[in-house]
């Protein structure tokens, strides 16, 4: 499901959106997109200046980008490790059902867990990928148990434990490319 269209139901084409139901967005909006996604601090005026745009029309387009909610919000990147004891895991969620409200209610559970950074629902082997980050293994284990218990639906679940972070996410690519 992962950086798939959400809902499906047809939708009445508004004047700025493309036939294929996505936002018309020109040049200028993605090299906002890009240039806020790289470093959600810069200011107005130096964002106006990479676009080659007036401040008070960057900020129209920021503005409007932010209300079709294509920029969902701005967050800084920390470094956890050089703030506290830190180990991160990803673990392979199995479910024992796939209704949907089995499938919902999990998803309300993890929701509610902080030490779940992210979760996704995935093809494949297993049901749902999720990114844990825990003081220690011992934290792990007991959040894992949790997660197993009976009311939750929880089959099994595969650990693997982040040695390195080999590439963070820094952001997706916005340049316009077939769809």
């Amino acid at each position: 499901m992962g950086g798939g269209r959400r809902g499906l139901a047809p939708q009445i084409l508004r004047r700025d959106q493309a036939l294929d139901g996505y936002p018309s967005l020109d040049r200028i909006d993605l090299k906002i997109l890009a240039n806020l996604q790289a470093d959600g601090r810069i200011t107005n005026q130096a964002l106006a200046d990479k676009v080659a745009l007036s401040p008070s029309a960057c900020l129209a387009r920021v503005r409007r980008l932010e209300s079709e909610k294509l920029i969902l919000g701005y967050h800084a990147r920390l470094d956890i490790e050089r703030i506290r004891p830190t180990v991160t895991i990803y673990g392979e969620v199995t479910l024992k059902s796939h209704r949907p409200a089995d499938l919902l209610h999990f998803e309300s559970v993890l929701a509610e867990i902080p030490e779940v950074v992210e979760a996704a629902q995935v093809s494949g082997p297993f049901d749902y990928l999720i990114k844990v980050v825990c003081p220690d293994v011992r934290a792990w284990g007991e959040l894992a148990d949790r997660l197993l218990q009976e009311g939750l639906g929880v089959d099994k679940i595969a650990s693997h434990i982040l040695m390195k972070d080999a590439k963070p996410f820094t952001g997706a690519p916005v340049s316009a490319g077939k769809r």
